[in-house]
């Protein structure tokens, strides 16, 4: 028998500092996308922290029945801040209270290629664009880096251990773009074709929800299925300006 949780949410970190040194950096068409902090130790911007705190109040609305039992989080500061607020949020009841840190919900590593901009890495890696364009980034690997392929066989990992520990729980995991993207791949079994045209239709914004329920086809067999996906009404109904800026260590994902 399949064991999923009951329902899986998917959210990706508020707006951080590293997203909108990336904006600027192509705002002045510069090779480099500059930020001091380790991308482990990004921030969250003033927006994002208000992104998280609009996710947090939506989560909150929810009845005891329907929040998360489990938050899982990249140990990203920007995500586990992100869960922090969700947290902090849900502490009016015993649901939720501790957020479990995950490396394996890391953001993809780009090597070599880390904070530059397109226009950095044409410049500055020219074979390593030109080998990008030819292979197509789901399989590319930039030196010292993670290609799509290689999150999704951490992620694979993730699958099983919330298969194992949180089976019919309501489970809540903070993370970053491309790893939501992946985690589509997996829970939907997708193919290259078919999530690179997801990507291409368009971020995925910052405190956005991608949701999934389980639905069980008989005894033995289960699926999660796809409820929403970038859904960004949280932020809108409480006036929280909409972001979906890729993350500042590269242009390219």
């Amino acid at each position: 028998m399949q064991h999923w949780p009951s329902r899986l949410w998917l959210v990706r970190h508020g707006e951080s500092a590293g997203n909108v040194a990336r904006d600027a950096a192509h705002a002045i068409g510069s090779e480099d996308i500059t930020i001091k902090a380790r991308d482990v130790d990004v921030p969250l911007s003033s927006l994002g922290k208000r992104q998280a705190d609009a996710l947090g109040r939506w989560f909150a609305s929810m009845s005891n029945a329907e929040r998360p039992e489990v938050i899982l989080s990249s140990p990203y500061l920007r995500a586990r801040r992100t869960a922090d607020a969700v947290r902090a949020a849900l502490n009016s009841s015993a649901q939720a209270d501790v957020v479990v840190p995950d490396e394996r919900l890391r953001e993809r590593e780009f090597g070599v290629l880390d904070r530059l901009t397109k226009f950095g890495i044409e410049q500055r890696h020219p074979e390593l664009a030109a080998a990008c364009q030819l292979m197509g980034k789901f399989y590319f690997r930039p030196p010292a880096g993670e290609s799509w392929c290689d999150v999704i066989l951490r992620l694979r990992s993730v699958l099983d251990t919330i298969s194992l520990h949180y089976s019919e729980k309501r489970v809540l995991i903070v993370s970053h773009q491309v790893v939501v993207l992946c985690f589509r791949y997996l829970i939907e079994q997708l193919d290259e074709a078919s999530v690179l045209g997801i990507d291409a239709k368009g971020d995925v914004a910052n405190c956005s929800v991608t949701e999934y329920v389980l639905e069980r086809m008989n005894e033995e067999h289960a699926i999660l299925k796809l409820q929403r996906y970038n859904f960004v009404a949280p932020l809108e109904e409480e006036g929280a300006t909409v972001t979906s800026a890729p993350d500042a260590k590269v242009a390219a994902r």
